[in-house]
């Protein structure tokens, strides 16, 4: 064997926060005695914007000018020149979690536009009541063709903890077809630009059905949909990229009838 090298972090929860200490070792093991010209650690954090396969060659001229924006560089020297002895050596480090200038230590996740490497907000809830009609939808070709339908309910606020499920009820008060399926649907939008032009992408990363089959009219059906944690992030607005989240409610008809209301979302760690 050679020699090994491997980094260690102290806490098993990875979750860090501006202003924290990430302290671990760096363990290197060696069969011999290693000769070195000093030992330093380097820890960087970034946001890389880049587009979808099906955007390539669409905006060019902005794939080929937006460069990562660094957030975070920091390096610091832990052995001077000198020698390892044979076996495990393990060095200890810390780096406080500064930002570099006045860039924001955003939420770490990855997208289809943006990976980003937390930030706390103030919420403010904003209770939504809603009714659903074939009047009320958009972009209808034949509404006279639609069946006749009065679906009503609430969500308890669109400005949402992120760690806390989203909550609201349903009720389908009438419907002159029967009810095959009712889904809540939960998109993230991810918008990336510049000068030359922006993209645009939508992807849903969780859907849940709240109803199977005919419900029974007038009876309240609950809506609790839990952020998926890896596919989520506070809401984000920066001047080359925005991470945004929507919620979908889907009714799905007998006829193949698909009724679909629209709720953006704000999410914020509190």
């Amino acid at each position: 064997m050679g020699t090994a090298l491997d980094i260690k972090i102290k806490r098993a929860n990875k979750v860090y926060r501006c202003g924290e200490i990430l302290s671990g070792v760096v363990v290197i093991t060696s069969k011999d005695t290693v000769q070195h010209q000093g030992i330093s650690l380097t820890m960087e954090g970034s946001v890389n914007l880049q587009l979808s396969a099906k955007s390539v060659g669409v905006f060019e001229a902005f794939y080929n000018s937006v460069k990562p924006i660094q957030i975070i560089n920091s390096t610091i020297e832990m052995v001077k020149p000198g020698k390892l002895p044979s076996g495990k050596t393990e060095i200890p480090f810390e780096f406080p979690l500064h930002m570099k200038g006045n860039k924001v230590l955003y939420e770490t996740y990855h997208g289809v536009f943006v990976n980003i490497q937390s930030q706390k907000g103030k919420l403010t809830p904003s209770p939504v009541d809603f009714t659903i009609t074939p009047e009320t939808l958009q972009n209808v070709k034949e509404r006279a063709s639609l069946p006749k339908f009065l679906i009503r309910g609430h969500l308890s606020s669109t400005n949402c903890v992120i760690t806390q499920p989203l909550t609201g009820e349903l009720v389908v008060e009438s419907a002159e077809a029967a009810v095959k399926s009712i889904e809540l649907q939960l998109v993230r939008v991810e918008t990336c630009g510049c000068a030359e032009g922006y993209a645009r992408d939508a992807t849903e990363i969780q859907n849940i059905q709240i109803a199977d089959g005919d419900v029974c009219r007038g009876l309240p059906i609950p809506i609790y949909m839990v952020f998926p944690r890896l596919f989520t992030c506070p809401t984000l607005e920066t001047t080359n990229f925005k991470v945004e989240f929507e919620i979908n409610v889907v009714v799905l008809l007998h006829d193949d009838h698909l009724i679909t209301e629209n709720f953006p979302l704000k999410l914020c760690r509190m």
